[in-house]
């Protein structure tokens, strides 16, 4: 069993394997947790004669909270960095091998953001421009990284925040709990108590969503059934009328997922990059091609 289990690891592409290998990325431990050291792998553009700090990216990977690695994001991070963004891609703990609930991930993609913007300068970050991003519960913590107050790491240096500037997301989960006068259909994630740890709004991101919010671009396809677009099409509503500049590409007949790199033909691995593009170059994030 353990020689078929180790044949299966070996077929899996080295960004699918946990931890993952990603050629040319950067490894930096930025927290431990009793014998459990957290990575980024960080991916930095070349450098040019008259270095500046560059803004970044920070990507965390979607598996429902319980599963999942890191090298989910690598193409897009790959893509960032050709580009001239420092992108990098974050590990978090996870039900299946740390033995923990949704909330013990919050921390730590607050920690990921946190020491990120703590070492910007020896990183060659600007550490006002520094997005999140993600993808289903990636998407989830980015977008709660902006939004969930709490949650911060103890004895870390609160001094320095743990929010991003701008946020990417890719069918993510964004409306965690009851929304009063909305009916929502049954969506099995929203409604897995079990998963958070503490009541599921504590963790979600359209209920804690205030004035001054970063500004969001968010990819769905319309046939997610995972998340339900009538919950992401909420939050927005809730984001504008905020004054948050949040964006939503919907994408007819797609269903969870459909924007991972090897997906089909990558037709909508494409399509939302060069979105995401587009978007970070209106900010200033990116020069234009």
């Amino acid at each position: 069993m353990l020689r078929a289990l180790a044949l299966l690891l070996a077929a899996l592409p080295l960004a699918a394997q946990y931890p993952p290998v990603l050629p040319g990325a950067r490894e930096e431990v930025y927290k431990t947790i009793g014998e459990t050291r957290l990575r980024l792998w960080i991916f930095t553009p070349e450098q040019t004669s008259n270095p500046q700090p560059r803004p970044a990216i920070v990507f965390f990977f979607g598996g429902g909270w319980t599963s999942g690695t890191p090298g989910q994001s690598e193409q897009q991070a790959k893509l960032l960095r050709a580009r001239g963004m420092v992108a990098i891609v974050a590990d978090y703990r996870v039900a299946s091998r740390h033995q923990v609930k949704a909330d013990a991930c919050l921390r730590d993609a607050k920690s990921a953001l946190r020491y990120v913007r703590a070492n910007a300068r020896r990183l060659g970050i600007d550490p006002n421009r520094i997005a999140a991003g993600g993808g289903s519960a990636g998407g989830h913590l980015a977008a709660a990284t902006a939004a969930v107050p709490g949650f911060e790491e103890a004895g870390e240096d609160t001094a320095i925040s743990s929010r991003p500037n701008a946020l990417v997301l890719f069918n993510p989960v964004l409306v965690l709990g009851a929304v009063a006068g909305a009916e929502l259909p049954k969506d099995p994630i929203r409604l897995d108590a079990n998963r958070f740890g503490v009541p599921p709004a504590e963790l979600s991101p359209y209920h804690h969503l205030q004035r001054n919010g970063p500004p969001t671009i968010i990819f769905h396809g319309e046939a997610d059934t995972t998340v339900p677009l009538a919950s992401i099409e909420l939050y927005r509503e809730r984001a504008l009328s905020l004054g948050i500049a949040c964006e939503l590409v919907r994408y007819p007949g797609q269903t969870h997922g459909f924007f991972n790199y090897g997906r089909g033909n990558n037709e909508f691995f494409e399509k939302t990059t060069a979105r995401m593009v587009a978007f970070l170059e209106q900010l200033g994030y990116l020069a234009g091609a």
